[in-house]
């Protein structure tokens, strides 16, 4: 009986807070919603080892993190949701600790395609972004299975940076792009034609083949721990973003961060609009 009556207690308080944001989102649909938020997960390995947790621990509660928050944004209207996985950096951490990372995104990955997770519930779309070829084969074989299992979904994008560096998604589009003109010479240099621009390669051509292409820039860029660092994570994107830096570690984050967040871009947003047009 008692176990019942917490049941519906538990019932009762889910369906008020799940109300309650409801309201608190719709008093902030009054202004402007951003379209992208990306986030740098950092702070999982300190908040470990703040709780005296295993090895591995501060990535599952980051994890943990991770869906609610994503959940939240969808609710809101948030359309694109980018997070920095893992670095090109980070494989040169310690081979365990990269294996402990590489399994537990394993587990996650296929975890995202059950029928009650998230993915389904919001319509998202996964895409993996990265040089994926840096990727242990299961871990690259089952983020390609989530991309072509989502491929149909529509309401929502979900854009997941592994094995990802700025500078190398540039170098990237810059090699394509330099492929591109080539080919379209037939591998012959003509002065004509560099002379009216046409063996010249321009901003599009560049930005066509950045791994982000799909996406607009990101209208806010969340850095857990207080870190205003950008370590290497979309910096060609960023130009025009707002750079929002909580103290929380990641796994600490939550309703209230991701409010702040977006008041401060709606304060913000005609300015930024306005800087836009002028570029």
């Amino acid at each position: 009986m008692e176990k019942k009556e917490d049941s519906l207690v538990a019932k009762l308080f889910g369906t008020s807070v799940s109300y309650m944001r409801r309201c608190l989102f719709n008093a902030l649909s009054v202004g402007p919603i951003p379209d992208h938020l990306a986030f740098i997960l950092d702070g999982n390995r300190r908040y470990a080892r703040k709780w005296n947790l295993e090895e591995g621990m501060g990535h599952r509660a980051g994890f943990l993190s991770l869906m609610t928050l994503m959940k939240y944004c969808y609710e809101l209207g948030v359309k694109y949701v980018t997070i920095y996985a893992f670095s090109i950096d980070n494989f040169r951490r310690k081979p365990e600790q990269v294996q402990s990372v590489m399994d537990l995104m394993l587990e996650k990955i296929e975890g995202l395609l059950k029928e009650e997770g998230i993915v389904n519930q919001y319509g998202v779309r996964v895409y993996f972004i990265g040089n994926l070829k840096l990727l242990s084969e299961p871990v690259r074989l089952a983020a390609e299975k989530s991309m072509e299992a989502t491929a149909n979904n529509t309401r929502s994008i979900l854009l997941v940076c592994v094995a990802y560096t700025s500078t190398d998604e540039i170098a990237h589009a810059a090699q394509e792009s330099c492929k591109d003109v080539y080919e379209a010479q037939n591998g012959e240099i003509n002065e004509e034609k560099e002379k009216d621009g046409d063996g010249v390669i321009k901003l599009a051509d560049i930005e066509k083949h950045m791994y982000m292409g799909i996406a607009p820039d990101p209208d806010i860029l969340v850095r857990t721990s207080g870190e205003s660092r950008l370590s290497n994570f979309l910096l060609w994107q960023t130009s025009s973003s707002l750079l929002y830096n909580p103290r929380a570690l990641w796994p600490e984050i939550g309703l209230r961060h991701l409010v702040w967040a977006v008041l401060n871009f709606q304060r913000i947003h005609p300015y930024v609009e306005k800087r836009r047009k002028q570029l």
